[in-house]
């Protein structure tokens, strides 16, 4: 059986990440959206880790939907492996999920959401204003709220929360 072997694809901007990984999951790609080791970041803190033996398919249809990106790379050993862009910590009667810089805290049981925190886009704060006090299954998505890149990320963690929560590991079971 053939190992697994992982590439990445690099950006200069966060924008040019999502839209990447954005275009690959409509084509099917198994991909995920990551932070790169340090010796690969060469602009933003956000990469798009894919089979390396798709590399070819891949490079062309970001090519051919004009997705910018700065390097394709491999990244066979256990010290180029990339981190998970979306980090949950569990405070016990909350749990806080962060991506990049921002974060959103939501109590266990009610799905409210505690804070909102992270990040330095003008829009955070109306983002914060907007969410705070609101239950996780009620509240407008962020990057619905939101333009920035601010806004993205805080919709990502917005995202794993909400799958906490309808899942049932929040405390909480919808069903």
């Amino acid at each position: 059986m053939m190992k697994k072997s992982s590439g990445l694809v690099t950006f200069a901007e966060a924008r040019e990440a999502f839209k990447a990984e954005a275009v690959l999951k409509k084509s099917s790609y198994d991909i995920k959206l990551s932070v790169p080791p340090q010796e690969f970041r060469k602009g933003c803190d956000l990469a798009v880790e894919f089979n390396i033996f798709e590399r070819v398919g891949v490079e062309n249809l970001l090519k051919e939907k004009r997705v910018k990106f700065i390097d394709i790379v491999s990244i066979d050993t256990p010290s180029t492996r990339p981190l998970d862009a979306v980090k949950v910590f569990d405070y016990g009667d909350s749990v806080m999920v962060r991506c990049g810089a921002l974060k959103i805290t939501v109590e266990k049981g009610s799905g409210l959401i505690r804070n909102i925190s992270g990040g330095g886009c003008p829009d955070v704060p109306f983002l914060y204003i907007e969410l705070v006090d609101r239950r996780i299954f009620e509240a407008r998505r962020p990057k619905e709220l939101g333009y920035s890149l601010c806004a993205l990320c805080l919709d990502r963690a917005f995202e794993e929360a909400l799958r906490l929560y309808e899942s049932g590991h929040l405390g909480h079971s919808p069903n």
